[in-house]
């Protein structure tokens, strides 16, 4: 069925159905927060958006050093805290109180 790069169909072209599908607006326009304004198509007469590619950080070049450094010391001072507080823990565990031995020896 194809001759010279084109394809034949052998089967009627069918047509949308009517009255199901929304209107479509081939020069709808878009309004971002920033002000900038241009046309796209869609099925909403006016689209109104926060960020478009003219403010964009990305698009802009303004884009956000993450501060990973001040993460990473946040992260082990975290860690530091609770290895001290499990070394607490651990030396707790080897010394007996002496409130355990006062109440043991009333026991016996």
């Amino acid at each position: 069925m194809c001759k010279g790069g084109k394809v034949f169909l052998d089967r009627k072209v069918s047509k949308m159905k009517k009255e199901i599908h929304p209107k479509y607006y081939k020069q709808a326009e878009v309004i971002c927060s920033c002000g900038n304004r241009f046309f796209v198509g869609s099925t909403k007469p006016v689209l109104k958006i926060e960020v478009c590619s003219r403010c964009h950080p990305h698009f802009t070049g303004a884009d956000k050093i993450v501060d990973k450094a001040g993460r990473i010391d946040k992260f082990q001072a975290r860690i530091l805290k609770h290895e001290q507080i499990l070394q607490r823990l651990k030396t707790q565990k080897k010394k007996p109180s002496s409130k355990n031995e006062s109440t043991s020896n009333r026991n016996t």
